[in-house]
């Protein structure tokens, strides 16, 4: 290609070889570009991720890719990075299932785009069909991994124990009263207690996820689903009450927090479901090996890395990836959204070498011994560009860019040269939507 001519030598001949190996997609919305993906249908989990929280092709693709596994190889769990008792409606809704007990609406904790958009609900409402068919038992699962709901989980938890034994709500009610005042800015509580300014609950809440455990064998037998649900709030408590404190002792300590939980969520979900085999949405720095990238250096860990460390090849990482576009994203923690222009990637970026392949979607697989070369030619470290919910391209290179090593980091990845932003849904339910419809305000 003529633009290679401008590229560094090391840069042209990777994206020479890219170029060669890489298999070309169609557009997502056509009925085969999830086909080339029945490849990694006899693994037990798949991770999916996205270079962007707020890029629509990251959403529809693994939704495309998440039915394909669904329908065609027996996948029943989709596992994204949202909060539980949030990504609960969703759930209800596709297994036909009636509300939770909740204390408000879901998804209107920032950044509300990143699950309640038309993406997500439009996987939702083939999810729902699906399962129709289906007896209770068989129906593909979605649930959250994510860590924060403190204030909801705490609800979730009483409400489940009022239904059961009132006595021992009334104790939970007593466990949690120290954090009941924080859960609208938890990281408040955080900081108080880090700061030495009060004492903190961790004992309590500990010991309150124990009470609940003790009457496992009993409440169980009744309704294990129930069980479940109300356990894994309480285990979110803990590990909320644990990760806002854990905020003001560096970013390594909440991030691995974090990401443990979201990996002992994964654990406890595939011992609970029969025959469970799972697919996990979350962005690429969770999904991708982190020892493969500058994130291991600075002592983090994530799901990608717990997950290929525990499951080896049973588990495929998938990268996603992008050039240019535009992006639903915020300037500013807590700002509104905005559709912001997406920068050209950078050079000296794994990015570049993919555009210069000059493929509008590709995918490149680099798993077996045939594939060593492309392997070896992907061990390099380059740059690799990762935008969350906050967009500042103003310091792109400091704020969005982490040095990785691909061929390690995945297991293969999905290419977009040109993306679009995600579409936030409007406020209002659409009529005659049943009443587990799970974005009604």
């Amino acid at each position: 290609m003529e633009a290679d001519k401008a590229l560094a030598p090391e840069t042209a001949a990777l994206a020479a070889r890219l170029r060669e190996t890489a298999e070309l997609l169609p557009v997502v919305e056509e009925a085969g570009f999830a086909d080339p993906f029945d490849r990694f249908g006899d693994a037990r989990i798949v991770l999916l991720g996205e270079a962007t929280h707020g890029t629509h092709e990251f959403y529809a693709a693994r939704a495309a890719i998440t039915r394909r596994l669904i329908e065609n190889h027996g996948f029943n769990l989709v596992l994204v990075e949202g909060d539980w008792p949030d990504i609960a409606r969703i759930d209800d809704y596709v297994r036909h299932n009636a509300p939770r007990p909740r204390a408000g609406e879901a998804f209107l904790r920032f950044p509300t785009w990143m699950w309640r958009n038309q993406e997500v609900l439009a996987f939702a409402d083939w999810l729902r069909g699906h399962n129709a068919g289906l007896d209770a038992a068989e129906r593909a699962a979605v649930c959250g991994l994510d860590v924060y709901s403190l204030g909801e989980s705490i609800h979730a938890v009483i409400a489940y124990l009022d239904s059961r034994d009132p006595a021992a709500a009334a104790q939970a009610r007593r466990s949690y009263g120290m954090l009941l005042p924080w859960r609208a800015a938890p990281q408040h509580y955080g900081q108080a207690v880090e700061h030495g300014r009060m004492a903190g609950c961790e004992d309590t809440v500990v010991a309150q996820l124990r009470e609940l455990l003790r009457r496992r064998i009993q409440w169980i037998a009744d309704d294990g689903e129930a069980f479940f649900d109300a356990e894994q709030n309480a285990r979110i408590v803990r590990a909320a009450e644990s990760y806002y404190r854990a905020m003001y002792r560096g970013a390594a300590a909440s991030w691995n927090l974090r990401d443990r939980h979201m990996f002992d969520t994964l654990q406890r979900l595939m011992a609970f479901r029969h025959d469970a085999r799972a697919v996990i949405w979350a962005h690429n720095s969770h999904i991708g090996n982190a020892s493969a990238t500058a994130m291991g250096r600075h002592g983090e860990f994530n799901i990608g890395e717990l997950v290929r460390t525990a499951y080896g090849e049973e588990a495929v990482l998938i990268g996603f990836g992008t050039d240019r576009g535009t992006v639903a994203a915020a300037p500013d923690w807590g700002a509104e959204m905005q559709v912001m222009p997406l920068r050209p990637a950078r050079q000296h970026s794994w990015e570049e070498a993919f555009r210069h392949t000059g493929y509008a979607r590709s995918l490149t697989d680099w798993r077996g011994d045939r594939r060593r070369g492309l392997a070896d030619i992907l061990s390099q470290s380059l740059l690799e560009r990762a935008v969350g919910v906050v967009y500042r391209p103003q310091s792109e290179l400091a704020s969005h860019y982490f040095e990785a090593v691909l061929a390690d980091q995945f297991d293969a990845y999905v290419w977009f040269e040109e993306t679009r932003a995600v579409t936030p849904l409007g406020q209002e339910r659409p009529k005659g939507a049943p009443e587990t419809w799970p974005f009604g305000l």
